[in-house]
């Protein structure tokens, strides 16, 4: 397993930088002084922050099935590490938004390649009857650490201060993530973590245009995925209201900031441990088709229940539950295309994956900021955010019934 514990060091120092930029990044924008933010810039900050996940997926997938995932990883977290520095420069000397967003798509976009090269590559480090179990531990646990660096940004913030110049110091510490990455990657042996076979054309760019397409067709040749996917694009479409909504309750209504937008980022990251802790036994207990539709519906019932009071203490403990429901379903879904879908389309329906649920929550984001009240309190995107998860759980039961 020691192949598998260095995939984890190395999964962990990425997200712990990504947690960490993208807090830091948020804070410099949605939560300086120095700078204005109302709904719709908010919303063009989250779009900045989600939407290199929907551009590069494609290009991702397509060249993780071509390229030693090895290197891919090392090249792809220095090429990071030196974009991270970029961007903390350009927060410090009072940047704009438009360069500012910018330079996130760009950061980010880099770290689609290191996140989908190491989901694709995780069935190479681990046999496949643990594979529900590894990925559990490695996607929550890696989300938790994600969590504590942006633990680690409020931290930096309150050291550094609000301005430019702290925003811009404590963005430019995720560059560490990046280091300490790339060095754990190194350490596997060149075609360790694959791919074992290239199913691909001979013209790159031909393969890169193919990515979509032929993850597509594995997904739909393989309703276990396709039925996840559906539910899992409705928990980000109802997610990115809830977050669009906690920024501005935090901000403007409970007046708490970006100490009490940490609090719930916290508790999000409870959310996602509990559910790594529970999820593979609720699999073995109840079968993956109940689990991930129970996550569904726990969803469902916390966004209206604990939304609608719109107080304080309601939308903390909605976060940690919706984040708990959130990662079972994301666990069971990432379990299906590791078991269900071959290693030579894996990277490809990995990076589907990513665009389709991205896309889907940058969406409501933008659709909510349209509507949204400006100090967060709007009753009927609560309501909207739920159905979304009724409609996804509907979706979910009718593929699943088709394939059953």
């Amino acid at each position: 397993m020691g192949g598998f514990r260095r995939l984890l060091f190395t999964r962990f120092s990425a997200q712990w930088g990504d947690g960490l930029f993208q807090a830091g990044l948020a804070g410099a924008v949605l939560f300086n002084p120095e700078r204005e933010a109302d709904p719709l810039a908010i919303a063009a900050g989250f779009t900045a922050l989600l939407l290199p996940y929907s551009i590069i997926g494609p290009f991702a997938g397509a060249l993780l099935d071509r390229w030693d995932r090895r290197r891919v990883l090392v090249l792809a977290n220095a090429v990071r590490g030196l974009l991270i520095l970029v961007a903390a420069l350009a927060v410090a000397t009072g940047a704009g938004g438009t360069v500012l967003f910018t330079l996130a798509l760009v950061v980010i976009g880099v770290s689609r390649f290191v996140n989908s090269g190491l989901s694709a590559a995780q069935p190479h480090v681990v046999p496949v009857r643990n594979l529900v179990e590894a990925n559990a531990l490695a996607t929550t646990l890696g989300a938790v650490i994600a969590v504590i660096g942006a633990g680690c940004a409020v931290g930096l913030r309150a050291l550094f201060g609000d301005h430019d110049l702290g925003s811009g110091l404590t963005t430019g510490f995720a560059v560490f993530g990046s280091i300490a990455s790339a060095w754990f990657a190194s350490r596997f042996t060149r075609g360790a973590l694959g791919p074992d076979e290239v199913d691909e054309p001979a013209q790159p760019l031909v393969a890169v245009a193919r990515g979509l397409f032929d993850g597509g067709r594995a997904a739909v040749r393989t309703p276990t995925v396709l039925a996840g996917f559906v539910g899992l694009m409705a928990h980000r479409m109802a997610f990115g209201v809830a977050l669009l909504m906690v920024v501005l309750l935090m901000r403007f209504r409970f007046g708490e900031g970006m100490g009490g937008l940490g609090e719930a980022v916290a508790l999000v990251g409870v959310g996602i441990l509990i559910a790594g802790l529970v999820t593979a036994r609720l699999v073995t207990a109840l079968g993956r088709r109940r689990t991930l539709a129970g996550g569904l519906l726990l969803g469902a019932v916390t966004v209206i229940g604990l939304g609608l009071p719109l107080t304080m203490p309601t939308t903390l403990a909605a976060a940690l539950l919706m984040s708990f429901a959130g990662q079972v379903v994301k666990l069971c879904v990432d379990a299906a295309v590791q078991r269900d879908v071959g290693d030579e389309l894996r990277g490809r329906v990995f990076a589907l994956y990513d665009t389709l649920v991205n896309v889907a929550q940058v969406a409501s984001v933008a659709l909510a900021a349209l509507v949204v009240a400006p100090d967060g309190g709007s009753p009927g995107l609560v309501l909207a955010a739920g159905a979304c998860y009724f409609v996804g759980l509907a979706g979910f039961a009718l593929v699943s019934r088709d394939h059953a």
